[in-house]
């Protein structure tokens, strides 16, 4: 498998993101976000405009604090946000994405969101 050359800013105390794709047929690919575009508001803004093809994970790494985390679950509630708060459905690009980050939507007719609290039907 070739190496790409990955390259960690010294003594910088910042956080990069990488963001894990999955390229057909070929696996999984990594591909990383330039280092000055390294928030997460860009790399939400990259996935809802479909910059990836399959994207299967996000994690962040900070070298100078020496630690890295899953930070998937996070982007993806953010991109059903900002979603629901436009009444727009999530991208198809993205959908496997959110839904295996954020687990299925209930698609109960007498169960809806309301003001943080799940209103439910009494018997």
């Amino acid at each position: 498998m070739p190496r790409t050359g990955w390259k960690v800013p010294y003594g910088a105390d910042q956080t990069i993101y990488l963001v894990v794709d999955r390229q057909g047929r070929q696996g999984a690919v990594y591909c990383e976000i330039e280092i000055e575009r390294t928030d997460t508001e860009t790399i939400v803004a990259d996935l809802l405009a479909g910059q990836f093809h399959d994207p299967v994970r996000v994690t962040a790494y900070n070298t100078l604090e020496h630690w890295s985390r899953d930070i998937s679950r996070d982007i993806a509630v953010e991109i059903q946000t900002r979603c629901d708060i436009e009444g727009t459905v999530v991208p198809g690009y993205v959908e496997d994405f959110v839904h295996s980050h954020t687990g299925p939507v209930s698609h109960q007719p007498w169960a809806r969101q309301n003001s943080g609290a799940v209103m439910t039907r009494s018997n």
